[in-house]
């Protein structure tokens, strides 16, 4: 692999990483699922949640986005390593929100992601969310009424 080759692969990881949170942001579930391997996972250990294959996972992030009233994701780069056609890496997230149920959230986490060079581009073949710190202070604001 060439030193070109390495810089285009972790422009189009830093690529994957935006558009998954710009389609989770969008409540875009089939673009959010595309973006996993055939076989990927989403595991939300927090929870006790795990989905595999684009079926499931689709499913999964509409599943958890239906709870809440509003949500706001911030995914901040994080470390990528590339071995070949396949890379590890991990990427910095905050989140906050309010749940349908009246609860308020936010949280400091990391995404642990594997990924995959596919026909496609490179996918996701894992991620795995790991809750750092949770706070359900109640939240004072509130999404504009449009």
């Amino acid at each position: 692999m060439t030193d070109m080759q390495a810089v285009a692969d972790r422009v189009e990881i830093e690529a994957l990483r935006a558009e998954i949170t710009d389609a989770v942001m969008m409540r875009d579930y089939d673009r959010v699922a595309s973006l996993f391997t055939p076989g990927g996972a989403m595991r939300w250990p927090h929870i006790g949640k795990e989905f595999t294959g684009r079926a499931e996972i689709r499913a999964g992030v509409e599943w958890g986005q239906g709870l809440w009233e509003f949500f706001v994701q911030n995914t901040h780069a994080g470390v990528i390593r590339l071995d070949g056609d396949t890379a590890a890496g991990r990427a910095y997230v905050q989140e906050f929100g309010r749940m349908k149920d009246g609860s308020s959230h936010l949280n400091y986490a990391v995404y642990h992601d594997r990924y995959q060079r596919t026909p496609d581009g490179w996918r996701f073949g894992e991620r795995v969310y790991e809750v750092r710190y949770q706070d359900a202070t109640a939240l004072p604001g509130s999404a504009p009424r449009v």
